[in-house]
C-alpha cells in the first residue's frame, strides 16, 4: 500500500496567498490543511491529524506567528515550523529560530525554493524505525525522534539545534566550519543572515543556546569548543 502523503499546514491571514500556496502544494503531491489565523489552528490541533510540517505567517491579526509558535511549544506541539513571511530583517529570523522554528523563508522566494526547504525539513524528520541512538561519550542522539540526552538526561533541543549537535558529534575531535554547521540545519548553500557571512551570526547564536541547554543539566559541560574564525569542535574525551 502506498504511504500517505505528508500533510502540510498553512496559517496565513491572506486568503489569496493561502489559496495559491495550498494549490501549489497540492499539485506537488502534498496533503494540505489551511487556517486563516493562529487561534483556529491551535484549536484544530486539539483533535484530528496534525500536519507533518507547518508554514506559519508572522504578521497576522490576533495572535502573531511568534506567539503561535510559543503556544505550540508550551503545549508540547512539536511539529516543525517554517516561517513564511514578508519580513526580511535578521532580527526576525533570529527570533524565529530562537523560538524553535526550523527555517525562515521570505514570501518573495519562488515555490521551487520553498518546496526544497520543505523536502529538507521533512527528510530530517523522517523516522528510521529500529535505528539505535548514536552515542559519543555521554551524548546520546536519536535521529528518528530528533531527541538528545546528555549523561542520561534529556536535552530540549530544537530540530535545527539537534542537527548542529549531530554534525559536531559525528566529527568528534575534528573542527567543523560555520558553513557546514549552518548547512546542517538549513540545507547546503542556503543563504541566511545579513551580508555574505551573515550565517556565522546565526550559528554563534545557536551554539550559545545549545551550550546553555547542556549547562542547565551539567554545569561542567565544556564539550563544544571554539575554533576562532573557523567554527566549532566536539571535544572527544572530555566527557569520559
Amino acid at each position: 500500500m502506498a504511504s500517505e502523503s505528508p500533510l502540510i499546514g498553512i496559517v496565513d491571514d491572506d486568503p489569496l496567498f493561502r489559496e495559491t500556496l495550498a494549490g501549489n502544494l497540492a499539485d506537488a503531491g502534498y496533503g494540505v490543511r489551511a487556517w486563516e489565523c493562529g487561534e483556529t489552528f491551535l484549536a484544530a490541533m486539539e483533535s484530528g491529524r496534525r500536519p507533518d510540517l507547518l508554514l506559519l505567517d508572522w504578521k497576522m491579526p490576533g495572535l502573531n506567528g511568534i506567539e503561535v509558535l510559543r503556544r505550540m511549544r508550551a503545549a508540547q506541539l512539536a511539529l516543525p515550523v517554517i516561517f513564511l513571511t514578508v519580513l526580511s530583517d535578521q532580527i526576525f529570523e533570529e527570533a524565529a529560530l530562537l523560538g524553535g522554528a526550523v527555517d525562515f523563508v521570505e514570501k518573495s522566494r519562488s515555490f521551487t525554493i520553498l518546496e526544497r526547504r520543505i523536502q529538507l525539513t521533512l527528510g530530517r524528520n523522517a523516522a528510521e524505525p529500529g535505528a539505535a541512538p548514536a552515542r559519543v561519550g555521554g551524548l546520546s542522539l536519536d535521529s528518528a525522534s530528533r531527541r538528545a540526552q546528555w549523561r542520561g538526561r534529556p536535552v530540549d533541543l530544537t530540530v535545527g539545534e539537534f542537527a548542529m549537535v549531530e554534525t559536531l558529534a559525528a566529527k568528534a575531535g575534528r573542527d567543523v566550519s560555520y558553513r557546514e554547521l549552518y548547512d546542517s540545519g538549513r540545507g547546503k548553500g542556503f543563504h541566511g543572515g545579513a551580508g555574505e557571512d551573515g550565517y556565522r551570526t546565526n550559528v554563534r547564536a545557536a551554539i550559545k543556546r545549545i551550550r546553555e541547554k547542556f549547562k542547565a543539566i551539567d554545569p561542567d559541560f565544556e564539550q563544544i569548543g571554539n575554533y576562532p574564525g573557523f567554527g566549532y569542535v566536539w571535544q572527544a574525551g572530555r566527557d569520559a
